[in-house]
């Protein structure tokens, strides 16, 4: 699919990726179409799944969810079953933002949001480290955030 985009889907995908609530006539200003065409491609976008959904992005601490940390986790074992019924559990909570299966020392990464420290030491005792599947959880806990992004580097 990607070489099936050319050069202006590709500005329309990075505009609408910094800007998701542009009108259109501001998006085909910005990429050189006349409007009737752009909206076609941005459609043609979304059909094709390339466009996946849109979403207004929050600032955690403005919300309640300031802290976010790292749980690298180690699961009892290693077989199709185990990471079936792992993924199921972490899916059911809103804490977790990201679940990444992983190579090298550890089975899976996430990336979870709270409150504070004592709110993500309730939720690794409560819920995180009680999926059976779950050996061990090992937490990092970044100091600060250098950068966050959620736009795709397109070329």
């Amino acid at each position: 699919m990607p070489d099936m985009l050319d050069a202006i889907d590709r500005h329309i995908l990075r505009v609408l990726q910094r800007d998701g609530r542009i009108s259109n006539v501001e998006l085909a200003k910005e990429v050189g179409l006349s409007p009737s065409p752009c909206l076609r491609r941005v459609r043609l976008l979304e059909e094709a799944g390339i466009i996946d959904r849109y979403v207004a992005v929050l600032d955690p601490a403005k919300v309640g969810a300031g802290l976010t940390v790292f749980a690298r986790v180690w699961f009892k074992t290693q077989d199709a079953e185990v990471t079936l019924r792992f993924g199921e559990a972490v899916r059911r909570f809103p804490e977790v933002m990201e679940c990444y299966l992983t190579t090298g020392e550890c089975d899976a990464v996430l990336r979870i949001v709270t409150t504070d420290l004592r709110s993500y030491w309730r939720f690794q005792a409560d819920h995180l480290t009680r999926i059976p599947s779950v050996l061990s959880v090992k937490t990092d806990v970044p100091m600060e955030t250098l950068k966050r992004s959620y736009q795709l580097p397109l070329r």
